[in-house]
């Protein structure tokens, strides 16, 4: 017989495995629905693996009898489409209408499990922007960034050096949820990538802040872990920013929330960003 514990035990792993909305009105029992389930043999694999041959021989790129995984050149066909969509947008407005396209692009397979999409939240000529790694569950909820206990832990750190969260731009390396808020794959970086990029030319702010490891690695290019990455300076740049943008790394407010001590480096890092930005608007 199960206990208190083992119940409680069951439910924690079905939160973090992103099982945590309910769509039906009463609980199905799946075990009843395998047993009743009519047994099928299960059809033989072919043994022979897919090969894709050169255009010409002796040309470059993949060359005959390579295997390719079908995974990597559906992806760069959708990074190429997220390119092609995320160039159309002239101001933020139209990055929002884009919005709409995203509700219909398949390219990253987190919309599937996601309940809204997450774009940006805060003004167009904002001098500070925050890109997150991903929304949360009750961002995913609201539609909306850094509104969950992530977010109001973000909104106290700006306000404690006079920062509100009404002047500064929010957004995140993706735009759909993970299942169990897991970290968002390379793949699904990529992907949406294009348009993180897009927003940034947009608001074309004074500083922008990679809000942990998962955002530094995304706009920044940087491997190292983000207790190595913060408290420094970076450029990010792109082929349609006429000038680099001045870029640090900052510890995320989850990982805050569950190791306060490290609360202390992130009020030095505020208080830096702080005087950078007085700078820039004084300059």
């Amino acid at each position: 017989m199960e206990t208190q514990v083992d119940l409680t035990a069951a439910l924690q792993w079905h939160i973090d495995a992103g099982c945590d909305e309910c769509i039906d009105d009463a609980p199905i029992n799946r075990f009843e629905l395998i047993d009743a389930a009519p047994t099928m043999p299960a059809p033989q694999q072919s043994q022979v693996q897919p090969t894709v041959a050169s255009s010409a021989p002796g040309s470059p790129g993949i060359s005959r009898g390579t295997k390719v995984d079908p995974r990597d050149v559906d992806n760069n066909q959708q990074v190429r489409s997220a390119m092609m969509l995320s160039a159309q947008a002239k101001n933020i407005d139209e990055l929002f209408i884009l919005g709409q396209v995203l509700d219909s692009f398949d390219g990253c397979i987190l919309k599937k499990t996601a309940t809204n999409l997450v774009l940006s939240d805060g003004p167009e000529n904002a001098k500070l922007m925050l890109v997150g790694e991903a929304p949360g569950a009750e961002e995913d909820r609201q539609g909306l960034p850094f509104v969950g206990p992530s977010g109001q832990l973000m909104n106290a750190v700006l306000g404690s050096v006079g920062i509100a969260r009404e002047e500064v731009m929010f957004s995140n390396t993706v735009f759909w949820r993970p299942p169990g808020n897991r970290t968002p794959t390379a793949q699904e970086a990529a992907v949406c990538k294009p348009f993180i990029d897009r927003l940034i030319e947009i608001v074309d702010p004074k500083i922008l802040i990679c809000v942990g490891a998962p955002s530094a690695h995304t706009l920044l290019g940087e491997t190292q872990g983000i207790s190595r990455l913060r408290g420094k300076w970076f450029s990010f740049q792109t082929p349609n920013l006429s000038h680099p943008i001045d870029a640090i790394a900052l510890f995320h407010p989850a990982y805050l929330l569950r190791t306060p001590i490290k609360k202390r480096d992130v009020w030095n890092d505020i208080r830096m960003i702080k005087r950078k930005l007085d700078e820039h608007i004084t300059s």
